[in-house]
Parts: structure tokens; sequence; C-alpha cells
């Protein structure tokens, strides 16, 4: 597991496959990622038999909050409740996030990231995983330099990049087709020396 304030991250499981699929095919989910198409149950299967053959540092891993209700605790002051029993925590599935690309001999990745569950929008748990993903890169798999591609119709994705510290590369001019229309991929990197 890797712990942060309010979340954390665990490897996917085939249980967790039904509610991934629940979320991707949710057309608002959706709409703020690179899959253009509902998925089938085989689908996911076959998602996560490849999943499986990754190398361990590019395996997805799932976004989990720490219950109970923690839409109403800000952010770092649930580090150590003094009112909750580790055996009273549970933990629920919010989304998923991983690194791809990876590159050994420049040491950078590529990542995605993904907030399923819509009960978790707008309440800064993206960007509480993206600074968790971000250090995980930084200190655990000694990457130099991150990159993320999003869709310039994605502001809530952009402004959690750059509340973590993402800056702006580059822009490629109308990369995706989408809903009948051309959209711009804005490109984004974070350095580890800005870390």
């Amino acid at each position: 597991m890797i712990y942060g304030d309010r979340i954390r991250f665990r490897a996917v499981e085939r249980e967790d496959l039904p509610t991934f699929k629940k979320w991707i095919n949710d057309p608002e989910v959706r709409q703020g990622l690179g899959v253009y198409l509902p998925l089938s149950s085989e689908d996911e299967e076959e998602w996560f038999e490849g999943v499986r053959k990754h190398p361990p540092d590019e395996r997805n891993l799932v976004i989990e909050v720490r219950q109970p209700d923690e839409l109403s605790i800000p952010p770092g002051e649930l580090a150590s409740p003094p009112e909750l029993e580790p055996s009273e925590i549970t933990w629920r599935m919010i989304g998923g996030c991983s690194f791809f690309k990876l590159d050994g001999r420049n040491r950078s990745a590529e990542f995605g990231i993904m907030i399923g569950d819509k009960n978790y929008w707008n309440h800064g748990y993206g960007t509480e995983a993206v600074r968790l993903l971000v250090k995980h890169g930084f200190n655990t798999l000694n990457l130099n330099r991150i990159y993320l591609r999003v869709l310039e119709n994605n502001p809530r994705a952009i402004r959690a990049y750059e509340k973590v510290g993402f800056i702006h590369e580059g822009r490629q001019r109308q990369a995706e087709y989408k809903d009948g229309g051309y959209l711009d991929l804005l490109v984004m990197s974070f350095l580890k020396d800005e870390f």
C-alpha cells in the first residue's frame, strides 16, 4: 500500500472490474479519458489480464479513500485520527492511476488518473492522488521527469495538475476527435528538481 493523508493506492484486484466497467461506461466520466467507447465485462477482463503482464512499475493502482465520511474532513486532518481505531477504518474505491511508457535510460514516465466515483469530484482527492503518485514516481521509482497529456476541455484535471506543480510544455493541436469535434491535447510535465 502507498498512503497519503486521506487516500491510499493498492493493486487492482479482479473484484474491482465491475466498478471500473461502471465508471468507464459513464459518459460523464469517460469525457475526460482517452477511452471513447463503452466497455464490456470481457473487455475489462482482457484489460485486467494485460495489466498483470505489465512490469511492476507500470501496473495500475486503485485509489481508495479512508472512511467514514471523508468528504467532511479537510486534507491533512486525518493522518492520525484519535477518534478512530485502525479496525474502524475502511476504504472506498474511487478511481485508478498508473505510470506507463517508463523510460529507464531517461528516467521518465507518463501517467494517467481517473476519479471514477463522481461523489468524490471537486473535493481535492484528484489533487491528492496526483501529488502522491508524483511522490512515488520521484522517491520510489527514481524518475526524473513525469509527464501527462490532458484534453483541453478537462479544467478540473488541469487545475489539479497545476496545483501539484506540473508545467505546461506544449499543445498537440486537434489531436483527439471526440463527440463530433477535434480537441487539443495539452502536454504538462514535472521534473524531480522542481519537486
